[in-house]
């Protein structure tokens, strides 16, 4: 089943695809560093993303909404956005974090049944940090799992570093792996369908 959704989205089957470009929108880091949502697309273009982020801690809903629509309006690279589930409507899927999962319920499998109420058959994504949420994502209806932080980020407190364990960890995943913290384009990590790539973008 989470085979065809990404199948049907994207045309391959990122399990049997490496380090493909995940390419993390957000917002304030694109308003940090004057770049437009323009200039965010062409390099999602040059660089061949497969799929997009939208991560907005500062808009308000309507705001967001507006750029989604935008993003959508000018590009057919598939978007998820990121903890905004009332927001999946208007986008290809949704990425949680651990502590989102907690607020719904501590039953993660109860947690998937309501969220697939809402989203569908879209996209879903959690992310995880250790051996113990990535065998208890396995057991879950998802299409893909965050792992990381793989570096130190600019974007996000990180407490816990990957680093080479990143790849280990990945292989026990039944489901696409995407880097998360300080990853490259195309930088080759063994195990990993996705590089989630924020600021190292523009570098």
């Amino acid at each position: 089943m989470n085979k065809n959704r990404f199948e049907e989205l994207l045309g391959f089957n990122p399990k049997s695809s490496s380090n493909e470009l995940y390419a993390l929108c957000d917002f304030q880091t694109l308003k940090n560093k004057n770049i437009s949502f323009e200039r965010f697309l062409e390099l999602c273009e040059k660089f061949d993303a497969k799929i997009i982020q939208y991560r907005d801690k500062l808009s308000n809903y309507e705001t967001k909404k507006e750029n989604l629509f935008y993003l959508r309006s000018k590009t057919n690279i598939p978007i998820i956005i990121n903890d905004e589930i009332d927001l999946v409507q208007y986008c290809d899927g949704l990425h949680l974090g651990q502590e989102d999962f907690d607020k719904i319920n501590s039953n993660k499998q109860l947690v998937v049944k309501l969220i697939r109420k809402k989203i569908g058959n879209k996209l879903l994504g959690l992310s995880t940090h250790n051996e113990k949420e990535i065998l208890e994502a396995n057991n879950l209806d998802l299409d893909m799992i965050g792992l990381g932080a793989y570096r130190t980020t600019t974007t996000k407190d990180v407490s816990v570093m990957l680093g080479n364990k990143i790849s280990y960890l990945a292989k026990i995943s039944k489901h696409p792996v995407c880097a998360i913290g300080g990853v490259k384009i195309a930088e080759p990590i063994a195990n990993i369908s996705f590089n989630v790539v924020g600021s190292s973008l523009y570098d």
